[in-house]
Parts: C-alpha cells; structure tokens; sequence
C-alpha cells in the first residue's frame, strides 16, 4: 500500500522539473507523483511525464490553488493514491534538494501532525522584498488562530487528506498558504513546522518580483479577510 504521494503545481519549469522529480522521488518510493502543468509554454509536461510522474494540464494559468485542487483530486482517485495516509505539496523548483523532503512527511505519516510545514533555511539566491507579505500573513494567522507561525507562506507541506479537505474550497492563487494554516487550525487539527533543508528559485527585485509580490500581498489579504466559508452541508469549515 502506498501511503505517501505528492502533487507538483508548477508552470514554465522544464529547466528544474527533472531533477526535482528525481529528488522527489528518493522520498515517496513507489507511491504515485502528479506534476500539475498550470499552464505552461514550454516542455514541462512532456520532462514530468519522462520522469514518470502522472500529468494534470491547464490549458491556461489558473493559479496555485487551482493546481493544488487538482492535483490532489487526480492523485486520490488515481492507482495507489486512494490508499495514501499523506500527501506533499512540493514546488517544482527544489531540483535536487526535494530529495529533502522525508523530514516533511515523516510526523504526519506517524500520526503526530495532521500538517507539517516546512521551514527553509537561508536561500542561496537572495530575495527581492522586505518581509511585508509575510509579516502580514504572520500577523492574520496570529489574529485568527492565536498561532505564531515562522514561514506562513511556505508551499512545502505535507498533510492528511482530511487535512485538506477541511480546507476547500481553496482562495484563489497566492491566498492558499494562509487558507491551508488558518482553516486546519481553526478544524482543530494539529499543525507543526519542520526545519526542512530545501533551496529553490526566489522571486528577484526586477519588475516582474514586484509584480509578484504585489499579487502576493492582494492575495493574502482578501484570504484574511473574507468571510468564513460554508460548505455545502452548510456547516461552518
């Protein structure tokens, strides 16, 4: 039985996918890896498939939440992920650091944490902004849950399928980091952090970083500020 799987959103990342693949799948064995191609205009769906990672393509960007949503739906109703205990979010940028990653999905495969999130050490490649997007998700988490979290925007995770499910519907885009914390709290579920030794790409100080980070900021703002949602049952998430 395959108890781990993984879901990889990712766009344009044909030059990184390979490799990430390659460490990804040092951690999950045999257990089954959907590459979500959100929309990409190079190869990365042909390298993930080589790779032989089960593919989900967007025919446009969508963003990452929609990647996530359907990644995890491909994975769970796929050969071998209904049996899965956990599963991880992983960027497709770590290249061949994801090889990391088992530290990650280790206290959630026990059963000690219903999510863990990993906490990166110092980039190789520093970073264009000043905090402000994660002060302000650190702040709003703090507000609503009274967690203090140390890297709430971090993608890297792994987590219980009912983990996730108690937090769709997923925000659209930047928000799902905040939503994915905020909401498996709020269901009295347990989160940790997990020191996780993971490099990847940084978002730079030219203008397409600030356009990012911009977006980010938008983002996590209306995901902490929106009204709590209802799922179809009616019943408060």
């Amino acid at each position: 039985m395959n108890r781990l799987g993984a879901v990889v959103p990712c766009k344009d990342e044909a030059d990184r996918i390979g490799a990430t693949l390659a460490g990804l799948r040092q951690v999950v064995g045999t257990g089954p890896i959907v590459v979500v191609d959100d929309g990409s205009t190079d190869n990365t769906a042909a390298l993930a498939e080589a790779a032989g990672a089960r593919v989900v393509r967007h025919g446009v960007n969508r963003g990452k939440a929609a990647a996530l949503e359907s990644g995890v739906d491909a994975l769970l109703a796929g050969e071998g992920g209904r049996d899965c205990a956990a599963i991880l979010f992983v960027d497709g940028d770590l290249e061949g650091s994801a090889a990391n990653l088992s530290v990650l999905a280790d206290p959630v495969l026990a059963g000690d944490a219903d999510m863990a999130i990993a906490t990166l050490p110092a980039q190789k490649q520093a970073g264009g902004g000043r905090g402000r997007v994660v002060r302000l998700a650190r702040s709003g988490i703090r507000r609503l849950t009274g967690r203090e979290m140390l890297q709430p925007l971090s993608g890297m995770r792994a987590l219980t399928p009912a983990a996730f499910e108690a937090a769709r519907p997923l925000p659209p885009r930047w928000g799902v980091e905040v939503r994915l914390t905020v909401a498996i709290l709020q269901a009295g579920m347990r989160v940790i952090e997990v020191p996780c030794e993971l490099q990847h790409r940084v978002s730079g100080k030219d203008w397409r970083g600030v356009l990012h980070r911009a977006a980010q900021f938008r983002d996590v703002w209306l995901t902490l500020n929106a009204p709590r949602r209802r799922p179809a049952s009616g019943r408060p998430r």
